[in-house]
């Protein structure tokens, strides 16, 4: 098996102004400088420019939490993928369960954002998960297949490998519920293996699938300890400091 970078996100939603994000990385950067895994911070897009500047040579990369497909135009309110390179941001989350709630996005909106951000080269984080509802219903490995499949049309094998999976239940989402770590593994297994019936092995074992939803530093041990689970994208935990070290540092 090919060894898969643990990757940690912070999401930091609609939280974080520009002196509360140079404050974070303050107090953050020195922390993590020894460590191993791959981190990013995706602040909110006032916060962006700022982040970046002090982000320059250090080990962690800038995420936005999301962004429009196309290159420029007439679309208020809205930021290109062009903007985002201009940063430089790295990655970007795309489809979080709160877009697809509250702002009408589709999988076919994610799907093109997806293939916007690659050709942007910009590393698409692109959020999948079920409702409490499908989950009591029993259909959350169809539903969250049906995601992935959706997500990935007209992708090729080459670029799939540059995205980055976030399985997120929407019901563990800043509930302070958590799926168990077997119930999070059984999905993410899931996702790995409908990636490699859509293309190969090679590329399922490329492609790293993160857990998101109520994520802290009192699970992340257990979660990380499953096979298929390659890190978090975390949120509340993620807007300290010591709480985001505690969860990135977890192998230590």
């Amino acid at each position: 098996m090919m060894s898969r970078i643990p990757l940690m996100a912070g999401n930091w939603k609609m939280n974080n102004d520009k002196r509360e994000t140079l404050d974070f990385l303050s107090s953050f950067l020195p922390k993590v400088k020894e460590l191993t895994v791959e981190i990013v911070i995706c602040p909110p897009f006032t916060s962006l420019y700022a982040a970046a500047e002090k982000l320059v040579g250090t080990n962690v990369k800038l995420g936005a939490q999301n962004m429009h497909w196309e290159e420029k135009g007439a679309f208020t309110g809205e930021v290109s993928p062009l903007m985002l390179k201009e940063l430089p941001c790295d990655y970007v989350i795309i489809g979080h369960s709160e877009r697809r709630q509250y702002f009408a996005e589709t999988d076919e909106t994610v799907n093109n954002k997806i293939k916007s951000a690659l050709k942007h080269e910009l590393a698409p984080i692109v959020c999948v998960g079920e409702t409490l509802e499908q989950r009591e219903e029993g259909i959350t490995i169809d539903f969250v297949m049906g995601q992935v499949e959706k997500a990935l049309k007209g992708i090729e094998a080459e670029e799939a490998k540059k995205i980055v999976f976030a399985y997120e239940p929407i019901w563990a989402i800043g509930t302070g519920k958590t799926a168990s770590a077997a119930d999070a593994q059984e999905v993410i297994g899931a996702i790995r293996n409908k990636i490699s019936e859509l293309y190969n092995k090679e590329v399922a074992e490329a492609v790293r699938i993160l857990y998101g939803g109520s994520v802290k530093p009192e699970n992340i041990k257990e979660l990380m300890a499953e096979a298929d689970i390659d890190g978090a994208l975390v949120g509340g935990a993620s807007l300290k400091a010591e709480s985001f070290y505690a969860i990135c540092s977890f192998n230590l």
